[in-house]
């Protein structure tokens, strides 16, 4: 795939999550936000907790597995951690959460998977 075609899959991907998480609850505050350590694809808030979230899709579920990785999540960990005054409240509660996108399936949502 090139990178045209990459970027158009994150796109639709990043709008499916946030349509995911609107149906679960969840507020987007913030999208595709870039900070010199790192990006976040969404910022989402439900009640006092903020989700610092990292979208991918994958052509197929067998490729889910490996979407993900610790050098990833340390990059959005690292960005989050510069976000969060911007988006967080006194007394909120933060965390990094995964969407995983694959043709044919709910969009898997993992929450609090980085205890850095």
């Amino acid at each position: 795939m090139n990178r045209a075609a990459a970027e158009l899959r994150g796109r639709r991907a990043e709008r499916l999550a946030g349509w995911w998480l609107r149906l679960k609850g969840w507020r987007i505050i913030g999208q595709r936000l870039r900070t010199h350590v790192g990006e976040v694809d969404l910022v989402a808030r439900r009640g006092k907790m903020i989700a610092f979230i990292e979208v991918k899709a994958r052509g197929n579920v067998a490729e889910l597995a490996f979407a993900i990785d610790e050098f990833r999540l340390r990059r959005v960990a690292a960005a989050a951690e510069v976000l969060a005054p911007r988006f967080a409240r006194p007394g909120d509660d933060i965390r990094i959460d995964v969407i995983l996108i694959a043709p044919g399936r709910w969009p898997q949502h993992l929450a609090n998977v980085w205890h850095g």
